[in-house]
């Protein structure tokens, strides 16, 4: 490849009488700006240990025939891009990889009938147990066609800042969970429910719960009596409520 080539491995995973004057035909009642908008979402995983990528059936329509024959790769991923896209998108895995940064970015991708047409590529890092990432996963979103340039813009910055919301609020949910599975040794759904459980008995969001739990683990802050409570009960001797 030429500058813009990976620094990630890239190994595949896998991958209708009388004469009758008829009344002319109405036209058809304009199609709901909602209707009119077609969408294709998909979903990948880059595993850092392996190397290897996955993607759904759809994140394979989304990028066209860039992956015909290639299979889940960074190659693929990058080839699919318009040119000026390709440097953003690698360094955008890369510092996913680095420093767990996630991103979200609107990239152009190659239409079947050509030219290209506007994704949104999420990503966000997943860690292990001691902090580390060890894989990055996200989506890809084709985004809104309304019918004005204005309405378009619109309608992808409100996805857009949705997005990084719920993925704002996903860093420290998955943090916490990490310090509950340390502190009990149970799995990630038990880490979930006992982090539900705690938010419905404190009457708090789930993401106040655990940036409580994060901050807590990190020294920053003591937990509240009623959390230490719950964690008593869950925790063995010398767990994080002392």
């Amino acid at each position: 490849m030429t500058s813009t080539q990976s620094p990630l491995r890239s190994r595949h995973h896998g991958a209708a009488g009388h004469a009758v004057t008829a009344p002319p035909p109405r036209p058809p009642a304009p199609t709901p700006l909602s209707a009119r908008r077609t969408r294709v979402a998909g979903r990948w995983r880059y595993d850092r240990s392996t190397g290897e990528w996955w993607w759904s059936e759809e994140m394979s329509a989304l990028l066209g025939p860039a992956t015909d024959g290639a299979g889940p790769c960074t190659e693929a991923l990058v080839a699919a891009q318009h040119p000026d896209d390709r440097p953003r998108t690698i360094e955008a895995l890369s510092a996913a990889l680095t420093v767990a940064q996630a991103f979200c970015l609107e990239v152009r991708v190659r239409a079947d009938a050509g030219g290209h047409r506007a994704v949104v590529l999420v990503g966000e890092p997943r860690l292990d147990e001691e902090g580390r990432v060890a894989a990055v996963e996200g989506l890809a979103l084709e985004s809104p066609q309304p019918a004005a340039v204005e309405d378009r813009v619109r309608a992808l910055e409100a996805e857009v800042a949705q997005m990084r919301t719920a993925m704002a609020s996903r860093a420290p949910i998955e943090q916490a969970k990490g310090v509950l599975m340390l502190l009990t040794g149970c799995g990630d759904q038990v880490a979930f429910d006992l982090l539900a459980h705690i938010s419905s008995h404190t009457h708090r969001k789930v993401r106040e719960v655990a940036l409580d739990l994060v901050a807590s683990a990190s020294g920053q802050r003591p937990l509240s009596a009623e959390v230490r409570e719950i964690l008593r009960d869950a925790c063995p001797p010398g767990g994080a409520g002392h």
